[in-house]
């Protein structure tokens, strides 16, 4: 990147690297001089676009969520008008690329162990899950779940959701994607 990038340019290379030093480093090791070094940039680039580290990585945070929604939204899309492909689909997304990722895994629980420690990655968090959880109520709902029994069935499915990502990217040898989309068609289906 030239010295003299776009401002949008230099922020979207310090997130990307942000991601990329989170994945490899954990949240422990996400310092500005960290981050500036992987950019290929100075460290006052970081502190002059974001303010600092903690608004950089809540970027990075909003940035990867934000990916992470396109790819639910794009599966939903392709998988046509009815209501149960569109909620598999939703679903499915989960356990292939690019949500399916060790890179993306290692990242995401730098954002968790981020969330329990500050306010402002609490908020992120809260917000990106409860959008999660919204969208599922909707597919519920197209699927004739009860409106009363939707919120904690989209509860139900984030978690089991995300412990089958979890574990299928920490132990990939254990069980297959497609064992974990029959583990959640399951549970829609007693829903």
């Amino acid at each position: 990147m030239s010295k003299r990038a776009a401002p949008e340019a230099r922020r979207a290379e310090l997130i990307a690297a942000t991601a990329r030093v989170l994945a490899t480093r954990g949240a422990a090791g996400a310092s500005v001089r960290v981050i500036a070094a992987a950019a290929g940039v100075s460290p006052g680039l970081v502190t002059h676009h974001f303010g600092g580290v903690e608004r950089l990585v809540e970027a990075t945070y909003d940035h990867v969520a934000a990916r992470v929604g396109e790819a639910l939204e794009a599966a939903v899309t392709t998988a046509g008008e009815s209501p149960r492909e569109r909620l598999a689909a939703y679903l499915d997304a989960s356990f292939a690329p690019p949500i399916a990722d060790p890179a993306l895994l290692a990242t995401w629980i730098a954002f968790w162990s981020l969330a329990q420690g500050g306010a402002a990655m609490q908020a992120s968090h809260a917000h990106h899950y409860a959008g999660y959880r919204a969208r599922l109520e909707v597919l519920l709902g197209e699927v004739g779940v009860a409106a009363e029994r939707r919120h904690l069935a989209a509860v139900g499915l984030t978690a089991l959701v995300d412990g089958l990502w979890l574990e299928l990217c920490l132990s990939p040898g254990v069980f297959t994607a497609a064992d974990a989309r029959a583990v959640v068609a399951g549970y829609v289906a007693a829903v």
